[in-house]
């Protein structure tokens, strides 16, 4: 089958159904990867660090790991997913890395509401 006609397929059917669905299969196998683990979202990491940080202050670091991956892999975006805010419930667009990649890890020295994670004792833990 070809590509475009598959993907055509999976839009009409993800119109019909109900919106958390929907979304759903607009992600397909990125959203396996990360409920699987695979793949985490820069709130998982912040989350296992136990950076306390409010949404507008995660979604800047989000951006400055955006930017570290950017830097990193000549200008590819990285992978996205749809996904529900963690406090609003809705459906947004998130960045989705490798949990080892090292723009999470630039990033928290980037943005100086993350600095303080990067210090030795958090280092080890992660």
């Amino acid at each position: 089958m070809n590509a475009s006609r598959h993907i055509a397929r999976t839009h009409r059917a993800a119109r019909t159904t109900s919106k958390a669905l929907a979304y759903r299969t607009r992600s397909g196998h990125i959203a396996a990867a990360v409920e699987q683990g695979t793949l985490i979202r820069t709130g998982d990491l912040l989350e296992r660090l136990g950076a306390d940080l409010p949404d507008g202050q995660a979604s800047w670091y989000g951006r400055h790991c955006a930017k570290a991956y950017r830097a990193a892999n000549l200008g590819t975006d990285p992978v996205r997913v749809w996904a529900q805010h963690r406090t609003t419930g809705r459906w947004i667009h998130v960045n989705v890395f490798e949990p080892t990649d090292p723009a999470l890890y630039t990033a928290l020295t980037t943005y100086k509401a993350t600095r303080y994670l990067v210090a030795t004792d958090f280092a080890r833990c992660a």
